[in-house]
């Protein structure tokens, strides 16, 4: 799909990270419902490819590996003259083993989640929140163990770490950005069947994601960041 058929009059979508579960599955939502679907990918062969070439009209491909901020920046320059009415920035990975502590976790996994989870995510969203259209939405993938608020059982002490810390540098930068128009979403999807969710969740993502791309197009002309569930709920910070 060439640049020129991100008109004025079709509505578009950039994700990055979405090669697989929910990203992809949020593309997959996305490109139904008829939008121009932008999706960064790390591999050569992932679903999204396959996405591609069932929609070839409306589905491209970006290669990039969020924790690499020159790759970043390189696809920011790449699509500098386009805009998008939501920028969405999807990432989440664990450490081998989510029950480890602070104690247990080694240095390298924990700086790994916390590059991944916080610093990739927050150097995308720098790079291409400029590609939002002033009435458009940034979005990005927290979760409701992020909230501290919610804390009450202790587990998951790395990865509850990273989405907090997310949830943060997230509301820095929408200080930062006050009264500028894009809205801002961190999204807490709830816990989903994907391969991060394991196969105990409760909800499957042919349930979840229509409703998350719904809160995504409602908080459009609204500026302002919020932390949102699935159902457009509140999520306690």
């Amino acid at each position: 799909m060439s640049s020129s058929t991100a008109a004025d009059n079709v509505r578009s979508v950039l994700i990055v990270g979405a090669s697989r579960g929910l990203g992809h599955a949020m593309a997959a939502e996305f490109a139904a419902r008829g939008w121009g679907v932008l999706g960064t990918v790390r591999a050569v062969r992932t679903p999204l490819h396959e996405l591609a070439a069932e929609h070839p009209d409306n589905v491209e491909i970006e290669t990039l590996d969020m924790t690499d901020h020159d790759q970043i920046l390189a696809l920011r320059d790449r699509l500098c003259a386009r805009q998008f009415d939501v920028v969405f920035i999807n990432a989440g990975i664990v450490n081998r083993r989510p029950a480890d502590t602070m104690a247990d976790v080694s240095t390298d996994e924990f700086a790994q989640v916390m590059i991944t989870n916080v610093l990739g995510v927050m150097r995308a969203v720098e790079a291409f929140g400029v590609l939002a259209r002033p009435d458009g939405v940034i979005g990005v993938m927290s979760s409701g163990q992020g909230s501290i608020a919610n804390n009450a059982n202790g587990v998951n002490d790395v990865y509850r770490a990273s989405k907090a810390a997310l949830n943060q540098a997230m509301a820095s930068y929408a200080g930062r950005h006050a009264g500028e128009g894009p809205a801002m979403v961190l999204m807490a999807p709830g816990w989903i069947r994907t391969e991060l969710g394991g196969p105990d969740a409760p909800v499957g993502v042919e349930e979840a994601m229509p409703q998350i791309v719904n809160v995504l197009i409602e908080q459009r002309g609204a500026p302002g960041l919020r932390f949102l569930d699935r159902q457009a709920r509140t999520a306690p910070w």
